[in-house]
């Protein structure tokens, strides 16, 4: 009798760890808003000349696969991972119109790029990274910048 109470008590502790593992394992990891920050600003120095947009470009997409890659979205590309992350986008079209941006500019480095379509895709890439909390929305800093 009492082998099998500890038997009971030893699998059901096993099926606990078990079940713990699984949800440790699928809950997305916070992100380093700090570390976004700092990339971001390195990225939109970028910005400043003309030769380096496409740079830009792409630096910003990296930024956002390795949100949403952290963020725990299903995918094996990038693609692939921005369509289980849609819902959380407030503006998809444009988050999709940055990375077509970005996929153009990688397969033809002399594409000319407009500056209209730069800064268009830029938005689209700092929205998204708001939306995973990558970065801080605007409200949350013009709140931070009135605690101070």
């Amino acid at each position: 009798m009492r082998l099998e109470i500890i038997a009971l008590i030893a699998g059901i502790f096993v099926l606990l760890l078990f079940l713990l593992a699984v949800f440790i394992r699928k809950v997305p990891k916070r992100l380093k808003g700090d570390m976004y920050a700092e990339r971001w600003k390195v990225l939109q120095a970028h910005c400043r000349d003309k030769k380096t947009w496409p740079l830009a470009i792409t630096e910003a997409d990296k930024l956002l696969d390795k949100a949403l890659k952290r963020r725990k979205f299903k995918g094996k590309r990038m693609g692939e991972r921005m369509v289980s992350a849609q819902r959380k986008f407030t503006n998809n079209d444009a988050v999709w119109f940055a990375h077509n941006l970005c996929k153009k500019v990688l397969t033809d480095p002399d594409a000319r790029l407009r500056e209209a379509d730069v800064k268009t895709a830029l938005l689209g890439f700092r929205q998204a990274l708001r939306d995973l909390g990558a970065l801080e929305s605007s409200e949350s800093v013009a709140a931070k910048k009135g605690e101070k």
